[in-house]
């Protein structure tokens, strides 16, 4: 089996070595899926559109590579010959039961009736493929959470061609044996620009533009390779350990779009300006250009701002995350997460001073949601916001997608969100502090009052 993740986070640590058991390594294999947290997965409600996210994947169990063989790369075999449609069946099932957060649906689970479900798909032959298919598609259904749900092969591996990058690939880190963490490119469109430079599916990443990546996250980097379209940017790679560095130069083709706007509005009794920015999704360039308009702003006068996510149905989250940390103070939590494996259970907290200390408002409606709610409840508080409009969607699941070894998936939800003061975002939202803009005056009043209540 592989684990295929989109996630943001750090690299889960490698299972241990396959045991000669394959039941045993089964189990092995899934409860190492179970800790892949998918950040991008979590981006929007599910009839709204998701952004297009970093993937990364977690192999489980590969097969000895020679490395230094001409053309061979680090790749995993995901389909077995002899896979039957009942073990295919069982092994969504088990994906489930391993992984699943209990609270997430609308119908009672538990693995007690998860085991009855099991009995009862074991009662007869399973003819055709397409058959399994869809028992699982039902399976899944009869969970009652519309984001845990199937993966045909075709939609599986649309998944990893997402690009954030411009450039037509999407990035993994991968622990090295030393600690240190590579960059490889998991996925890549055949024919686009980086495939039509030389890149290659498994190639490691060591440079952009000159700049080292080593240690860099896959989302840092992917905002290195982004710039305007049919400009170039010059990569550095390796197509295997032993091979000779290449560098290459690549032209922009796909781009994401600004999401950030923002003006410098005067009040109206003239003594203070109030920067206004609109974020309207968090992907790679949020954050960038974020800090550009912050500066700009700061430097064109603005006493204070206003953050206006509303209809922002979120996007990457840790784009999110980084934004919070621009107004955060160094040590204050973010957003924590919960589930039933302990390793899916973190805090995430601002390791640096804040960017902006000057007062924020927050606007947000009923469409404001996941990564923006993130945002919204870290800055609310930490007594660094104030929130104004309507409550928001409350959408706070986290979801991990698996492999199957016929080339199918599942989307599973591993775990959920709660804001830095304990509370559950899933199906509650965020209730704002007022409805209409207020003064300058009464949000600095709000804001000591809850730093004073806080620090009591």
């Amino acid at each position: 089996m592989r684990a295929f993740s989109f996630s943001l986070s750090s690299p889960p640590p490698l299972p241990p070595p396959p045991p000669k058991n394959p039941n045993t390594l089964r189990t092995i294999l899934l409860k190492s899926t179970a800790i892949a947290l998918s950040f991008s997965l979590v981006a929007s409600p599910p009839f709204f559109p998701s952004a297009p996210a970093v993937a990364s994947e977690n192999i489980a169990a590969s097969p000895s590579v020679d490395l230094c063989d001409e053309g061979k790369r680090e790749e995993v075999e995901t389909k077995e010959p002899n896979l039957t449609n009942e073990s295919l069946v069982e092994e969504a099932w088990e994906v489930v039961n391993q992984s699943f957060l209990p609270d997430a649906g609308t119908r009672p689970w538990s693995p007690e009736l998860w085991l009855q479900k099991k009995e009862d798909i074991r009662q007869s032959r399973i003819q055709t493929r397409s058959r399994a298919h869809d028992i699982i598609r039902k399976m899944l259904a009869s969970i009652g959470d519309p984001y845990t749900r199937f993966l045909s092969p075709d939609e599986f591996a649309k998944m990893a061609k997402y690009d954030m990058t411009g450039i037509g690939v999407n990035l993994k880190e991968i622990p090295d044996t030393d600690g240190s963490v590579k960059l490889k490119v998991l996925g890549i469109i055949l024919d686009g620009p980086a495939h039509s430079a030389g890149v290659r599916q498994g190639d490691e990443l060591l440079s952009v533009n000159g700049i080292d990546v080593s240690g860099k996250s896959a989302f840092d980097v992917s905002s290195l390779l982004q710039g305007p379209q049919e400009t170039f940017v010059t990569i550095e790679v390796k197509h295997n350990d032993c091979s000779p560095i290449e560098s290459l130069k690549v032209e922009r083709q796909i781009t994401a779009r600004t999401p950030v706007f923002y003006r410098l509005d005067k009040m109206e009794n003239g003594d203070s300006s109030v920067g206004y920015i609109r974020i309207k999704e968090f992907n790679a360039l949020a954050k960038k250009d974020l800090v550009i308009a912050l500066k700009r702003l700061q430097d064109s006068g603005a006493s204070y701002f206003v953050l206006d996510l509303r209809d922002n149905l979120g996007g990457l989250v840790q784009a999110g995350i980084e934004i919070a940390k621009l107004f955060l103070e160094k040590g204050e939590t973010i957003i924590s997460t919960a589930g039933r494996d302990q390793q899916v259970q973190n805090s995430f907290v601002s390791e640096t001073a804040p960017f902006v200390k000057a007062p924020l408002v927050v606007m947000v409606n009923h469409r404001t949601a996941s990564a923006s709610e993130i945002v919204a409840s870290s800055l609310h508080d930490n007594c660094k916001a104030v929130l104004v409009g309507e409550r928001t969607f409350g959408k706070g699941l986290i979801q991990s997608v698996f492999e199957l070894h016929d080339g199918s998936g599942v989307v599973v939800t591993i775990g959920k969100y709660i804001t830095p003061t304990h509370m559950d975002i899933n199906g509650n939202g965020i209730q704002p502090d007022f409805d209409k803009l207020p003064g300058l005056n009464e949000v600095r009043n709000y804001l000591s009052q809850c730093q004073l209540q806080r620090a009591g």
